[in-house]
């Protein structure tokens, strides 16, 4: 466990050499540095973000956001306030991952993965490599893997990310379908209670009708007293 932590404390040293002007610590640099093309992936990583190994003490973790939090507050950068408060909300948010415990180690294990996949894909390559006869593998070359290892861990966090994204969409979509059938049950449940209601309502004009047309159809068939006139007899013609 020492030597991972160990390995992955001189991964992040080397990534920060590897981008010198970002180490250096002014409010212009840092700025560009959190929203850089690609920060929205990068800025995943809250070590990255804050510049410090997993391997950090809960105390380093404080220091070092207080530090940088102060550097490009925007209060402090007047000129470039807009995309000072954009970088001041990526060291927070950084920071709210690291402060917990359980949100930490969740994104160590990230980082964790990350080497691990990227060292079993390394032993196929170098398998494949000695069966065809040659002498090694570009990645045996300490500087080259640590930045293989870094864009490694920059694409699982990403892919991370929008799968957390895809499963929020899905959850969305059932949850809106879900809505939209209990809306149509709803309308179907108004409807007949409108319609129940409304044939309720033309129950006395259809019993009115129903009774008239009775009275009148019984006051058709009754034939007036006096009123039948018997033929006339025709006398037979001889």
């Amino acid at each position: 466990m020492e030597d991972r932590e160990s390995a992955f404390s001189s991964f992040y040293s080397e990534v920060k050499r590897i981008e010198a002007r970002d180490s250096v610590l002014t409010s212009d640099q840092q700025i560009n540095r959190l929203l850089k093309p690609g920060s929205k992936y990068l800025n995943l990583n809250p070590f990255e973000v804050l510049q410090i190994a997993p391997s950090a003490t809960e105390d380093e973790i404080k220091k070092q956001y207080k530090k940088l939090s102060i550097l490009i507050h925007p209060d402090k950068n007047y000129e470039d306030r807009e995309r000072a408060q954009q970088a001041f909300e990526c060291v927070n948010e950084a920071f709210s991952k690291l402060k917990e415990p359980v949100e930490r180690r969740k994104h160590i294990a990230i980082i964790d993965d990350a080497k691990d996949q990227l060292d079993h894909e390394l032993e196929l390559k170098r398998k494949k490599s000695k069966k065809e006869g040659l002498p090694g593998i570009p990645e045996d070359d300490k500087q080259f893997y640590k930045e293989v290892l870094w864009k490694t861990t920059v694409k699982l966090f990403a892919d991370r990310e929008l799968k957390r994204l895809r499963a929020e969409e899905h959850e969305a979509s059932l949850r809106k379908r879900e809505r939209e059938q209990e809306l149509e049950q709803e309308e179907a449940v108004k409807r007949k209670k409108e319609g129940e209601k409304e044939w309720e309502a033309g129950r006395e004009v259809r019993m009115n009708t129903w009774q008239n047309w009775k009275a009148g159809s019984r006051k058709s068939k009754k034939v007036p007293v006096g009123s039948f006139k018997p033929p006339k007899h025709k006398s037979e013609s001889r």
